[in-house]
């Protein structure tokens, strides 16, 4: 992964898009490549070309302010990688959300049978 990085960097300075664009900028194409993406999903498409295309724009955001994109997801597993929590409705609820108890107590009752 450090190698294709790497690649992706190259060529997005060659291309002047880490110096001659701003983080704003940035984050306005990934916003646009973020609605491809959910347009695919929407579609049950294949989702491929539009993640390539957020973890390539993340690249360069990340390039314009001195880390990598590998940087990036170490600390966000490091940040991550302890968590409790439980899953409600296929959304994770951490044990500090203030909404965990109700999520505990929500699912209890579904288990028990109970309706919501």
């Amino acid at each position: 992964m450090e190698e294709l990085i790497k690649k992706v960097q190259i060529w997005a300075e060659d291309r002047n898009l880490i110096s001659g664009s701003t983080p704003k900028t940035q984050i306005i194409k990934l916003m646009s490549e973020i609605g491809e993406l959910a347009d695919d999903i929407n579609k049950k498409a294949d989702p491929t070309d539009a993640i390539g295309d957020c973890l390539f724009v993340l690249t360069i955001l990340a390039a314009q302010h001195n880390i990598t994109l590998l940087d990036c997801l170490a600390h966000a597993y490091h940040q991550i990688k302890d968590r409790k929590g439980v899953m409600l409705d296929g959304v994770f609820i951490r044990d500090s959300d203030p909404q965990y108890p109700g999520a505990l107590a929500l699912l209890a009752n579904r288990h028990q049978g109970a309706q919501p």
